[in-house]
């Protein structure tokens, strides 16, 4: 792995997640924070860790994230997919693991519009027949 730096950008919901990877010890900063510090939930920080464990390189690598938009679960779905890709990058045989894991696929699943006419996306305004 020649590369000193690998770049990748993740999305999920309305969450956009920018990353750089570097070699290290395994430090993951997001926004200038440590990953405990900017995410209380354990979940969540397992979720962003997931990448790294069935690639088998955690701690060889630190992560620098700067992400934006949406809440902290869409914003971990966004980090773990710029992990997966920039762990792509980093290792093209590592795509083996990670894709029938599910870490390269991009969650589509955004809100959807309100429309015109009702409360919300689908729900209707209560029938009143008098």
């Amino acid at each position: 792995m020649p590369k000193l730096e690998y770049i990748s950008l993740g999305r999920r919901k309305c969450s956009v997640a920018r990353l750089r990877m570097t070699a290290g010890e395994g430090k993951v900063t997001i926004n200038s924070r440590t990953m405990d510090e900017y995410f209380g939930n354990e979940s969540l920080k397992r979720m962003i860790i997931q990448p790294f464990e069935i690639c088998g390189v955690s701690g060889q690598l630190d992560v620098n994230v700067n992400v934006q938009g949406g809440g902290f679960t869409g914003q971990a779905g966004a980090i773990r997919l710029a992990i997966a890709r920039a762990l792509e990058k980093y290792d093209p045989e590592l795509r083996a693991r990670l894709k029938p894991a599910g870490f390269l696929t991009r969650d589509a699943r955004v809100k959807e519009r309100k429309k015109y006419g009702l409360r919300g996306a689908r729900r209707a305004f209560q029938f009143s027949k008098r």
